[in-house]
């Protein structure tokens, strides 16, 4: 395996007073998908929201690409390689999709650059490009999260976080998605994957973490993690006490 980009040690995170997160670590390699998986509240969103500044870090820090970036304010991340695709409000719905992906290169420093990554980015979505002239607010929901992730990427990340990116899709722009993330991997792009929707992302994932009440109960490789000894109902953490580490 190649070196991680991202480590993460002991972290305590949450919001206002409130700890939400408690001594989780974490590491992501270059070049793999990792998922974050668990049931609705188990605090994987906050998780990653601390090691980018949208929630509050208490305690732990974060390495990325060797530097401790621990309570880095959000809009530095972009500038240091990091991608983040919220589940909500991840695109301009009065905007179109070319003009979505432009404001994604607003660090990018001439038009000739823009349109080289919009090209790009129409190359991997060609399901966009073909609709570049919509609003956003007129996409499916399986379009507008492939829209969320090229916007992202217009800002030519090392490291790509996705917060729930299959929620509410139906199974088949699901595994488009899914694709396009296998497709990213394969550009050398690092992916982390917040999801509840376990069998799905551990099927594109190297590695997952199962978080459950706000700590890990597991971790490994996925397909370890994706053993027949342990049902789906102890991933999402309905039977959380029994699991252990493998």
């Amino acid at each position: 395996m190649t070196d991680n980009i991202l480590v993460a040690e002991n972290i305590d995170a949450g919001y206002g007073d409130a700890t939400i997160v408690q001594s989780v670590s974490i590491r992501v390699a270059e070049g793999e998908i990792v998922g974050i998986v668990g049931p609705n509240g188990s605090g994987k969103s906050t998780l990653i929201k601390s090691f980018l500044g949208f929630a509050k870090l208490f305690k732990g820090r974060v390495i990325y690409q060797g530097e401790d970036i621990s309570g880095i304010a959000p809009n530095r991340a972009v500038g240091l390689g990091i991608g983040y695709v919220p589940q909500i409000d991840n695109v301009f719905p009065n905007l179109t999709i070319a003009e979505n992906l432009d404001m994604g290169a607003y660090h990018l420093k001439s038009r000739t650059s823009i349109k080289a990554a919009i090209n790009e980015m129409y190359g991997m979505f060609p399901e966009l490009e073909a609709r570049k002239s919509s609003p956003a607010g007129n996409l499916s929901g399986g379009e507008r999260q492939m829209l969320a992730i090229a916007r992202a990427m217009m800002a030519q990340p090392k490291l790509l976080f996705l917060d729930e990116p299959l929620a509410s899709l139906s199974p088949k722009p699901a595994a488009v998605i899914l694709s396009k993330m296998e497709n990213i991997r394969e550009n050398g792009i690092a992916i982390a994957i917040v999801e509840q929707n376990v069998k799905k992302v551990l099927s594109v994932s190297n590695r997952a973490y199962v978080l459950v009440n706000g700590t890990c109960v597991m971790e490994g490789d996925a397909d370890s993690l994706f053993d027949e000894d342990y049902s789906e109902q102890r991933f999402m953490g309905l039977d959380g006490q029994s699991i252990n580490n493998k």
